[in-house]
């Protein structure tokens, strides 16, 4: 008996050692043990157990399993471990639910993996079923199972489930505020996320470089102030920097718009992958710029790193937005040689690459059959990019096929399909797509909405896209921006004043888009003062708005004294004028060249109405003054301007200095317009000018040689 058991007991630790060691050994060895009769030794079958889903899957552990004439809690979990690690998270639950009404009690490990099963499905009854078994077992303060259940409720978006789970928890660790930390920033709340990284620090509680990557992740939506503070935290603490971290510190410094901290830490980080150098090149463009993402790639693979789908989806981005249609060629030429040409997103690129570069039609089709099974997204893009070009028929075609593959189309296709309706004024597809819309439940969307006021618009059906809008019950400031940016285009100025009246009574700010839009029906009906009157008048209940819009109208017209006028009748009526208000008055004093009035109103408006002027209000009363010759005032008022002025308005004073022959202002105002943007050559141009102007043509043409040898 005791020879017996030293021998099980031999078994036992040789099958553990295969396990860790030599799985090859394991299955040499596994069936003497069977012929020997010893699998009623719990300790060896479950060893074996594991062998067996490591060397043949878990059908095989299965089978051994239930064979087994004892199990215990270790040989439940391992079987369902084995599920999991396979992905096959349905049986595992079901093999789970079998565990309990077999009557054997799980532990922590078992928890876990059910867990993890139920997160995968985001199978919400079954997790909250879990939740309950873990309480009635008492494990709802251990840590790692907290952990589980936290990023459980985080993927159904039920963060007050998670923190509840969390505050329950007696100590927590890092892995736990780690999940809670996680949890915030899924679901949007990132101030929230930080706060809590605060309370993580005052409990005594370490991060760890997890911790940094969620926290990273969320600064990426905050902004770069908050950014820097958590890449400090993340110094402070001595936390390694790691790949992870490093991939995680670039895509924060891209998505804030700071390229070159991106870039910097890139240069520092000595290990690098693909994800890393793909976060670089991603970074590049969504920043739009595409020639530094270009090379970026080329210097990754000088680096021998080997470019992933994901990398190859961001290069012909780039390429697709330079237009660059022979280094996409290549691109595609790699693609083909390293078999990821047939990749979901690659064919999406290369389709959407193919659209915008390509003139020849037959290049996105053959790219669209290369791709073995389409989806929405493939079909979209084909659809947009023949849109972009006008084809209609094309797009109705590709729309048909699309329904006919099983894919149906999703706001995007329908928004793209009405933009080739609208931009070939085809009233009659339009009428066809809007009773699909219809019949498929689509017309609640406000992106498919849109884009059916567009395309009727687009196609002179003016009553249909004015009703439309009227009846949509989610319309929004865009849908107005929209429609009038169309009704000005085919002419309907006085109806385009008349949606002002839509917007208040909707209770919509008006955006820059769309005063815009008034500014220009104002200006094109002010042609004649009398239109312009009588559309103002028609308005009901005019405001601020209706009044600059006239105002704006008259002095683009050269009807300064309507102007001027409309300005004092608005201030009779008990409007306060606004910074738009005084741009216009500036506007029209430099139109009809009434300088002194001009510096007048400046001054007379900010001081009585507490407007701030803005950089474009001081643009224009610099260009008032120094084309009337006033440059001294001009360079006075720009001394004054309390902020840095951007390079345009020392060009305007520069060019007044070579209308009225000042070299010495002009060399001043060269020089500090330089220092404001050295590259910018148009500043040596109007210097040179200047010289010639006054007669001293060597100074002139020393500049140009200067320029000429700098490239």
């Amino acid at each position: 008996m005791l020879r017996r058991n030293l021998f099980e007991e031999t078994c036992s630790k040789i099958v553990q050692f295969c396990n860790k060691h030599s799985l090859k050994d394991g299955i040499c060895i596994h069936s003497p043990i069977l012929k020997l009769g010893v699998q009623d030794n719990l300790l060896l079958s479950n060893n074996l157990l594991s062998l067996y889903a490591k060397c043949w899957g878990v059908e095989r552990a299965r089978h051994l399993f239930d064979e087994m004439p004892y199990k215990d809690v270790v040989s439940w979990t391992g079987v369902l471990s084995a599920y999991v690690k396979d992905g096959n998270h349905e049986e595992a639950l079901r093999f789970f639910d079998l565990m309990k009404a077999s009557g054997q009690k799980p532990n922590e490990v078992t928890f876990s993996n059910v867990l993890r099963s139920c997160s995968a499905l985001g199978d919400f009854v079954h997790g909250t079923g879990v939740q309950a078994c873990v309480i009635k077992h008492g494990f709802e303060s251990n840590p790692i199972l907290c952990s589980s259940l936290i990023e459980l409720y985080s993927k159904w978006d039920l963060f007050e489930e998670a923190a509840g789970v969390f505050n329950a928890m007696e100590n927590g660790d890092t892995v736990s505020w780690t999940a809670i930390i996680s949890s915030l920033v899924q679901a949007g709340n990132r101030i929230r996320a930080l706060r809590f990284f605060v309370r993580m620090i005052e409990e005594g509680v370490s991060p760890n470089e997890y911790t940094f990557v969620k926290l990273l992740g969320a600064c990426s939506s905050l902004g770069i102030n908050y950014g820097k503070l958590v890449h400090n935290q993340l110094i402070i603490w001595g936390v390694r920097l790691n790949l992870i971290l490093n991939t995680a510190l670039v895509d924060m410094y891209a998505k804030c718009q700071k390229m070159e901290d991106a870039v910097k830490v890139l240069k520092k980080t000595s290990e690098q992958d693909v994800q890393l150098w793909t976060t670089v090149i991603g970074g590049f463009t969504h920043n739009l710029n595409f020639r530094e993402a270009i090379s970026a790639f080329r210097q990754m693979v000088s680096n021998n790193i080997v470019p992933n789908n994901f990398t190859y989806a961001g290069i012909l981005s780039a390429c697709s937005s330079t237009q660059a249609l022979q280094l996409g060629k290549q691109i595609h030429t790699q693609l083909i040689t390293s078999g990821l040409e047939n990749d979901i997103s690659v064919g999406n690129a290369l389709l959407d690459f193919y659209s915008k570069c390509s003139n020849a039609v037959e290049d996105v089709i053959r790219v669209l059959k290369g791709i073995l099974t389409p989806n929405v997204i493939s079909w979209t893009t084909l659809i947009a990019g023949f849109a972009a070009h006008g084809l209609k028929d094309e797009c109705f075609l590709a729309f048909l096929e699309m329904q006919f593959s099983g894919q149906q189309p999703n706001s995007f296709t329908l928004s793209y399909i009405l933009q080739a309706c609208g931009t070939t004024q085809s009233p009659r597809e339009t009428r066809k797509i809007h009773g699909f819309i219809i019949k498929t439940n689509a017309d609640n969307d406000v992106i498919v909405g849109n884009a059916l006021v567009e395309a009727y618009a687009g196609s002179h059906m003016v009553g249909c896209a004015l009703s439309l809008a009227k009846a949509m019950s989610n319309r929004t400031v865009i849908t107005y921006t929209i429609l009038t940016s169309k009704l000005n285009q085919i002419g309907h100025h006085k109806t385009t004043l008349e949606i002002i009246n839509h917007m208040r009574d909707d209770e919509l700010p008006i955006d820059g888009f769309t005063i815009s839009s008034f500014l220009s029906a104002s200006a094109n009906l002010a042609a004649t003062e009398t239109d312009a009157q009588k559309a103002f008048h028609e308005i009901f209940e005019p405001d601020i708005v209706s009044w600059n819009c006239l105002m704006h109208g008259f002095a683009v017209n050269g009807h300064i004294s309507s102007a001027l006028s409309t300005l004092e009748d608005m201030r009779l009526a008990g409007f306060r004028p606004d910074s738009i208000t005084l741009l216009t008055v500036l506007f029209a004093c430099n139109q009809g060249g009434l300088v002194d009035m001009g510096v007048e109103y400046f001054h007379t408006l900010r001081q009585r109405y507490d407007i701030v002027p803005q950089l474009n209000h001081y643009n224009l009363l610099v260009d008032l003054l120094a084309r009337a010759g006033r440059l001294e005032e001009a360079a006075s008022v720009l001394k004054s301007i309390p902020f840095t002025p951007n390079a345009s308005i020392y060009k305007r004073l520069l060019r007044a200095c070579k209308l009225h022959r000042n070299v010495l202002l002009g060399e001043e105002t060269a020089r500090k317009g330089l220092e404001l943007d050295p590259s910018d050559l148009e500043f040596y141009v109007l210097l040179a000018g200047i010289y010639d102007e006054t007669g001293r043509y060597d100074l002139g043409d020393n500049i140009r040689r200067s320029m000429e040898e700098a490239g």
